[in-house]
């Protein structure tokens, strides 16, 4: 794209705030490209939220540190009109603050899961899902989490208070409801692993779940249905919002 405008690194350099030494690292592969580093040739070579944007082919290869079927996902996440989410462990990222996840993201790379870049990617991710949908008129969430999710500490105890205050935010929110899950569910907990249903703008559903290897989106209703089944019988067993608000804020008074 630069050979075809007839300019040199050295005018590419100069168009977009870097050294030329820097534009040809990244043209012969000796260094990746960051994502402000894409965003500044947009704007150099007049791309900025075209089809063609390096912002557009960075994110395509951000995603390779992304489970295999979490990029197609997110795709149809930002357009759903109702999102159910049911989660294990850990607090799902559309709830997640930017400490949390980082905190998060930090013991990947300390298990050499992933580098410092891609924590920093994921990180940035989970801000960019959660403003998807502060949208208007914005979707209907419901979120349950297994007791397991608000048990387990993440990091500091203000990591953690500020995590807890995040959850009571939500559950204030007008198109939200909140729930947890309890150890007591034993085995009437419908659902071992985490699994998301979308309901889309023509109402058609879609299901997501996750192994160790990939994630799996199913989008055949007969298959969905079953699973919206089981999430309805998940809520009336698990806690109402209120005792759930309850047992948060009861967790939350350990970490202050």
């Amino acid at each position: 794209m630069r050979d075809s405008r007839g300019w040199t690194q050295d005018d590419l350099a100069d168009r977009m705030g870097y050294s030329s030494v820097h534009v040809s690292a990244v043209e012969t592969g000796r260094k990746p490209p960051t994502l402000r580093f894409s965003r500044s040739a947009d704007r150099a070579f007049g791309l900025v939220g075209t089809a063609d944007a390096f912002e557009r082919e960075y994110r395509e290869i951000k995603h390779g540190s992304l489970l295999e079927g979490f990029p197609e996902y997110v795709s149809f996440e930002g357009r759903a009109v109702e999102i159910r989410l049911y989660e294990v462990g850990v607090i799902p990222g559309l709830l997640q603050t930017p400490e949390y996840a980082a905190t998060l993201e930090a013991d990947a790379v300390r298990r050499q899961a992933i580098t410092s870049e891609q924590a920093e990617e994921r990180v940035e991710l989970v801000s960019q899902r959660q403003a998807t949908l502060a949208r208007t008129p914005p979707p209907l969430i419901h979120a349950v989490l297994d007791e397991s999710c608000v048990r387990r500490p993440m990091g500091s105890p203000s990591v953690m208070d500020a995590q807890f205050g995040r959850l009571l935010k939500f559950a204030e929110m007008p198109n939200t409801v909140l729930q947890i899950a309890p150890f007591a569910m034993g085995a009437r907990r419908p659902f071992t692993l985490p699994v998301t249903v979308l309901t889309m703008p023509d109402r058609s559903i879609m299901s997501y779940a996750e192994s160790a290897q990939r994630g799996h989106l199913e989008r055949e209703s007969g298959s969905v249905v079953p699973i919206l089944t089981a999430y309805h019988q998940l809520q009336a067993e698990a806690l109402s919002q209120a005792a759930s608000v309850a047992l948060i804020e009861q967790l939350r008074k350990g970490t202050q």
